[in-house]
């Protein structure tokens, strides 16, 4: 079979076709033997005429049905994926491809899983109202913060400003994405020291308050550090998805720990950054709901991060419309965020995301304390509708805040 056989516009997919919708630059070949090439080497095809084709094989085929300018769609028959094995579905689909000669740019812009697949995965085992019950937060967007410097503080210190932000009003403190097990800061005494101030804070405020604590390593040891966060009464894991890869999350997912599944998106960039290139942040989003995250990273629109507010907006749906009854993942806002940006946040996200701050709460020069204070003082204001201009005049922790960063634009 040629490229050009695999594409038929007048295929109508069937209800259990994978759908994929990509965006191509050929290099010197046309727009339909480019996008031919891409059906075919995703599923029965290669490069040159096959003897070892039987007829049967052909019912296989992918199928390009749409062409529109540069964007195309193609239909993968079911039969072609391993049901329950994301590598498998992600290593056929965007795989090889990417790598043809012939196609200068190539970006997977969008995936659709049919209801047989999806089912195949766990999804989310808490999402949003899971989360909402935990911490007992139902009118408001959850406040959180990453521990700055995100590298370098030694355990007891680490639990102290953790203890300051959430008696500061925060109800999430997170480790970052590169924080493991260094010899300043060993994961186990990391996790004992840091959920004794984690009850320490909600004895003094009366509010639930959770520890994400970033297990991410090889898959063995994530599972044993994954139990001991059980063990010591820990609710929440994080996990960077995309370092430790689709497999270790499934893998993660089907233990069925009693934990809130955190997805950080470290690494995202290299694939989603180049607009022509790569995988969507969408794509990732919906994958990694699939397989069971309850919260994700998407993007701001109005901090420090490059996406437009279309991506984010696009990332954002990913984790909300309805998809064959998984449950909602919680959307996550993070990079250079401050209680300035907090209106136009809710005003973007609604009230179902978690704003997550890192400078924005330890650089207040009241320090980490007041700085949660002004984030969450920023939130109660919008969520009363009252400016933060207003609310800051008998808010002194917010004054500040805005002082310092309103003026100023976010990462500068």
């Amino acid at each position: 079979m040629k490229y050009t056989d695999f594409v038929d516009l007048a295929y109508r997919p069937k209800a259990d076709d994978v759908i994929c919708d990509f965006f191509v630059e050929p290099r010197d070949i046309s727009m339909v033997e480019a996008a031919g090439g891409i059906a075919a080497e995703s599923s029965i095809g290669t490069w040159t005429e096959l003897t070892t084709i039987k007829p049967y094989i052909e019912k296989l085929a992918a199928h390009v049905f749409s062409i529109s300018g540069k964007n195309i769609r193609v239909a993968y028959p079911i039969e072609l994926f391993e049901s329950g094995n994301m590598p498998n579905i992600l290593s056929s689909v965007a795989g090889n491809v990417f790598g043809l000669k012939a196609l200068k740019n190539l970006r997977l812009s969008d995936i659709h899983l049919p209801t047989k697949l999806v089912r195949s995965f766990k999804g989310p085992k808490y999402g949003v109202n899971g989360i909402r019950k935990l911490l007992k937060i139902q009118d408001r967007p959850l406040v959180g913060t990453i521990i700055k410097p995100k590298l370098g503080l030694n355990t007891k210190d680490h639990a102290e400003v953790a203890y300051e932000a959430w008696v500061g009003g925060c109800d999430i403190v997170k480790d970052d994405e590169n924080l493991g097990s260094q010899r300043f800061n060993p994961f186990h005494d990391r996790v004992v020291e840091t959920l004794e101030s984690r009850d320490r804070a909600e004895e003094e405020t009366g509010e639930r308050k959770v520890y994400m604590v970033n297990v991410t390593s090889e898959t063995k040891e994530m599972l044993k550090r994954a139990q001991f966060v059980v063990d010591q009464g820990g609710e929440y894991i994080m996990i960077d998805i995309l370092t430790c890869g689709f497999s270790a999350l499934q893998t993660i997912r089907e233990r069925n720990f009693d934990l809130i599944i955190h997805a950080h998106r470290a690494g995202h960039a290299a694939f989603t950054k180049n607009p022509k290139h790569g995988i969507s942040m969408r794509v990732i989003a919906k994958l990694a709901r699939i397989v069971g995250v309850d919260q994700l990273h998407v993007g701001t629109v109005v901090g420090k991060m490059f996406e437009t507010r279309e991506e984010v907006l696009e990332n954002r749906d990913a984790l909300r419309t309805e998809m064959d009854g998984l449950k909602k993942v919680l959307p996550v806002a993070s990079g250079g965020l401050h209680p300035g940006l907090v209106p136009s946040l809710v005003d973007f996200f609604g009230k179902d995301f978690v704003i997550q701050a890192g400078g924005g709460i330890h650089g207040h020069p009241k320090g980490t304390v007041s700085g949660a204070k002004a984030m969450r003082q920023a939130v109660d204001a919008t969520m009363q509708g009252i400016s933060l201009k207003e609310y800051a005049d008998t808010h002194k922790e917010l004054q500040t805040a805005l002082e310092i960063w309103e003026t100023r634009p976010a990462g500068s």
